[in-house]
């Protein structure tokens, strides 16, 4: 079924509608709640409230318009309250290994060499590191730009604020990450890197 066609079931009061949807977007959907909120349960939580919250809107929406967008928005609202919520009851949230994958969307892509790539697992730990350290608002910036691909004007109209104070949200966010990789990323492998780039010249 495609997302019109389910979109206009929907919209008739017909379930299945709504299954295909899932089909369609859960995945990312997924992907994008866990780069916010930082846990595979809470993640399942937010796409699931998000889905009950298209349902329950679906006269709402545009026909004309895309719906993964519509949809993701629902979705990035739902997370950053369940961040900001995780985040007060937390005092210290442990990087677990397999969270390391999840930057993979937001990382260059992988080179076959073996030792590029253990030296860009290395950068993935550190930017997901980094990117916990944000406040849910800026990292949901953060992951709306380069995960989504959103344009600027497009996440400053989501998220209610004028287009400039999207943009200073954003070069803080790049600024504390840049502070932050100094520190997290492995010297020996930023100067392995600088030194190969060095020797190209």
């Amino acid at each position: 079924m495609q997302e019109f066609e389910a979109i206009t079931r929907l919209q008739q009061g017909d379930l299945s509608g709504l299954e295909a949807l899932v089909r369609i977007h859960q995945l990312k959907a997924l992907r994008l709640a866990y780069l916010i909120v930082r846990d595979d349960d809470v993640a399942e939580d937010v796409v699931q409230d998000a889905f009950i919250r298209a349902y329950e809107r679906i006269d709402q929406f545009d026909l004309k318009r895309p719906f993964g967008p519509w949809f993701f928005r629902i979705v990035i609202n739902i997370a950053k309250r369940a961040a900001v919520q995780r985040e007060r009851h937390l005092r210290f949230d442990p990087v677990r290994t397999d969270e390391e994958t999840a930057l993979d969307e937001i990382l260059a892509d992988l080179k076959s060499d073996p030792e590029v790539i253990a030296e860009q697992q290395d950068l993935r730990r550190a930017v997901w590191i980094a990117l916990g350290k944000l406040p849910p608002t800026q990292r949901a910036a953060i992951i709306q730009r380069y995960y989504l691909d959103m344009a600027d004007k497009d996440i400053a109209a989501h998220a209610g604020v004028a287009l400039g104070t999207l943009k200073w949200r954003l070069h803080t966010a790049h600024k504390q990450l840049r502070l932050w990789l100094s520190q997290l990323w492995p010297v020996e492998v930023r100067n392995r890197q600088h030194t190969e780039k060095e020797s190209e010249l």
